[in-house]
């Protein structure tokens, strides 16, 4: 009696072992992303945090142009400047995009909104022919679109694809340190990317980087 309740006994814990699953109990920084939209911020932290400094900085400082020299190229035609020098968004109609350097002075500022502009004279002229966007909101994807590593196939929808555009504003809207008192008059000095649909349209920069002198 006593030994057959014994086998009974090992018989239930052997059925009881075969339907048990062993999990692994993953740490919370090794488990991975969600494909879905719940993962989409983690990919863009992660995407910044690869590319941002190490990759899209340089590529744009390298590929920047003088004002002047984008000028002559546009009365060219804008889709053979596009084709030599820029890099066009995705989508039908997506503008192409430049990278520019310089210096001008300013001639008009709008400091009293949350999306601060400066307008500068690049020629000596005395008219405002580029507009530079100083943030905090930055508007357009002009810093994403001019970067050929930032495929739109490599994104889960165009949802996540615009999360990157606003991430990489905000990264550089964070960086740009104005100095106290006026703009007017001053010297600015810039280097950024420029998105047109037109050869004639206005300049509107999103920095990567501005310097002011007096």
């Amino acid at each position: 009696m006593i030994r057959i309740t014994f086998l009974t006994a090992c018989v239930v814990a052997a059925l009881s072992l075969s339907g048990c699953k062993l999990v692994k109990n993953t740490p919370d920084d090794e488990k991975a992303v969600a494909a879905d939209a719940s993962g989409d911020d983690a990919r863009t932290d992660q995407r910044i945090a690869d590319t941002f400094e190490p990759t899209l900085l340089p590529f744009v400082r390298e590929k920047a142009l003088e004002v002047p020299v984008l000028r002559s190229l546009l009365s060219r035609g804008l889709d053979a400047a596009g084709q030599a020098h820029g890099n066009r968004g995705a989508g039908q109609g997506a503008a192409w995009n430049f990278a520019l350097t310089g210096t001008g002075t300013v001639v008009s500022a709008k400091l009293d909104t949350r999306a601060r502009v400066a307008d500068l004279d690049t020629d000596a002229d005395g008219v405002a022919d580029l507009t530079i966007q100083l943030g905090p909101v930055i508007r357009g994807t002009a810093l994403r679109d001019f970067a050929p590593f930032y495929k739109f196939d490599d994104f889960r929808d165009q949802i996540e694809f615009a999360k990157l555009g606003r991430a990489l504003n905000d990264r550089i809207s964070g960086a740009i340190v104005l100095p106290e008192g006026d703009l007017i008059g001053r010297t600015m000095t810039f280097t950024g990317v420029v998105a047109l649909k037109s050869a004639d349209e206005v300049l509107v920069m999103t920095p990567i980087s501005v310097g002011v002198t007096p």
